[in-house]
């Protein structure tokens, strides 16, 4: 892939640059080559500039508040200027109400202050790629929650609690010995819940059970392409617990990250026996 070219630019009279020059610096180690057009700039001379420069991307910084006019009044130069191509994303201290309408209204994605320089990086070389045509986009949501795993002692009595109470019935048991445990799936409307039984006393849901007691253990969303989620994951500084996907009790490639990033949550990755014959096949 060409070098990616990227104009960061400070619009209006917001006279801090810190966080320009820092995403400047971070983007150029990641290889990209990076223009930067100074403090207090106009709209017009900034999409003059990325014309110019004939960049692929547009980073835009603002701390004064003014994000709401001066970030549509560029994609509005980029559409009076035919330059459409240009992706345009944004940072700064951007309340989140504010964030949903401008991202729906062309700004490709706005990043807050705490947010990681590798995913800056990695989200603008995964956007310009798929701009490209030249990978598949990854930066789509999960199509949806596969399932909600428990940690029980006993798949059988917590089985009955469903059945008898929800009307939910168990649909099928595995046990998968490579993970330590025995499982159960219960369908329920386009989700699943996964019931986790250790298998004895070296299985990770039983300790689990013995630090935490019965309850939530993971949520698992289904995806796409689940090694290069993976790829991309790891390259924005999350922690993996797998690096490679796994095969699950369903017999799908699943694959598991660390807690440590996930805000407390154990998140499992899930990917369909469809489409990962259809990977195959490629």
């Amino acid at each position: 892939m060409d070098k990616i070219r990227v104009l960061i630019a400070k619009p209006g009279l917001d006279g801090h640059d810190r966080g320009a020059l820092v995403i400047s610096q971070a983007l150029r180690d990641a290889g990209m080559e990076v223009i930067y057009t100074g403090l207090r700039q106009t709209p017009k001379q900034i999409v003059r500039a990325a014309v110019q420069e004939d960049v692929d991307v547009i980073g835009l910084s603002s701390l004064s508040g003014a994000h709401n006019v001066l970030f549509p009044e560029v994609l509005k130069e980029l559409s009076r200027n035919e330059a459409e191509d240009i992706l345009v994303f944004g940072g700064g201290v951007i309340p989140l109400e504010d964030i949903q309408v401008l991202e729906k209204n062309g700004i490709l994605k706005i990043f807050t202050p705490g947010t990681s320089t590798k995913v800056v990086a990695t989200y603008i070389e995964q956007a310009v790629a798929e701009h490209r045509g030249e990978t598949p986009m990854l930066q789509t949501p999960p199509k949806r929650v596969d399932h909600i795993g428990i940690a029980v002692k006993s798949i059988e009595e917590t089985a009955v609690f469903y059945s008898n109470h929800f009307h939910v019935n168990v649909e099928t048991i595995a046990e998968v010995p490579d993970q330590g445990v025995r499982v159960a799936f219960l369908p329920l409307g386009n989700c699943k819940i996964e019931l986790l039984e250790p298998l004895d006393e070296n299985s990770p849901i039983h300790a689990f059970i013995e630090k935490r007691g019965e309850g939530l253990h993971h949520v698992a969303f289904e995806i796409d392409n689940i090694q290069q989620r993976l790829d991309q994951l790891k390259a924005e500084g999350i922690r993996l617990i797998d690096e490679k996907p796994k095969k699950g009790a369903s017999g799908n490639p699943i694959a598991f990250l660390h807690p440590k990033s996930t805000y407390g949550a154990l998140i499992e990755l899930y990917e369909s026996k469809q489409d990962a014959e259809n990977e195959g096949g490629q």
